[in-house]
């Protein structure tokens, strides 16, 4: 079965207002997107080096305004019944584990066991380091925060003693409706991001990739997950920040993607984005149903 997913606009860069997450969900859900996303960038430095952080989504380089993505989802979560809620990504070692694991927690329960935990380590180093993460070893430190998230989502009592990640035995409750943990899915293209996910994630969320490229990686990753005694078809493969193109979005299903995930280009109010959700839902969504 293949879905169809959208995430949540940006405002533009210094906005006042960001796009509401509640009538967002609300109305993908009732359309019948499959899953709703939010990204995550906890703090917009306002010096960085711009030779080095520019990127494509971000004006001059600079970071526009995010909402926090678990509040919104929580939002989202108190509207909508069905529709799944994502993270895309989610900047895992700027949050500590057990306040994450708490807070995932509590939003997995309530909302039965409706979250998706997409998860990135973070591109731009101001922003990071600001957070208390070490930028040049950040994977290491993602790894242990994922390590810590498990123990503390799945065992009563939970210890954790690593370089970066350490805490005693501690309870923390409540524990996510689904079981053992939502699905955590890595993003990226990094050149182990493949061994990555198939070492501690349930599945890959690339974003910069096209069809081709993604049939190679996928055949990779589950060659990969083979040799290592996991189960490939369990292995998710979720392709974020495409254009409502159905033609793209079919090619990227026949690549191998279980999931696409359209965007809505930046907007200046939620009006103009709940008009351009109900523009695409009717060109995108039929794409998913030819595939099941």
């Amino acid at each position: 079965m293949r879905h169809v997913g959208v995430s949540v606009p940006l405002p533009p860069p210094a906005p006042h207002v960001t796009t509401d997450m509640a009538p967002f969900a609300k109305e993908a859900e009732r359309l019948g997107f499959e899953s709703v996303w939010v990204a995550e960038h906890v703090v917009a430095p306002v010096n960085t080096d711009r030779s080095k952080n520019v990127s494509r989504y971000f004006v001059d380089g600079q970071v526009p305004g995010f909402q926090d993505p678990i509040v919104a989802m929580a939002r989202a979560s108190a509207v909508t019944s069905a529709i799944k809620l994502g993270t895309s990504v989610l900047l895992v070692p700027e949050h500590h584990p057990v306040r994450l694991a708490k807070m995932i927690g509590t939003l997995d329960c309530y909302s039965g066991g409706r979250v998706l935990l997409g998860i990135g380590t973070g591109w731009l180093r101001e922003e990071a380091e600001i957070m208390g993460v070490d930028f040049d070893h950040r994977w290491t430190q993602t790894r242990e925060c994922i390590e810590a998230l498990k123990t503390l989502w799945t065992q009563d009592q939970a210890e954790y003693h690593g370089r970066y990640v350490s805490f005693p035995a501690v309870r923390s409750t409540p524990k996510p409706a689904r079981k053992p943990h939502p699905p955590i899915l890595i993003g990226g293209i990094a050149p182990n991001v493949l061994k990555r996910v198939v070492a501690c994630a349930d599945g890959w969320a690339p974003e910069r990739i096209d069809p081709p490229r993604l049939k190679e990686q996928v055949a990779e990753l589950r060659e990969l997950a083979r040799r290592a005694g996991r189960d490939p078809q369990s292995i998710e493969v979720s392709v974020h920040g495409k254009q409502p193109d159905p033609e793209l979005i079919a090619a990227f299903f026949e690549a191998g993607a279980d999931r696409v995930v359209t965007g809505v280009p930046i907007v200046n109010s939620e009006r103009e984005a709940l008009e351009h959700l109900r523009r695409i839902a009717p060109v995108v969504l039929p794409v998913a149903r030819k595939f099941r």
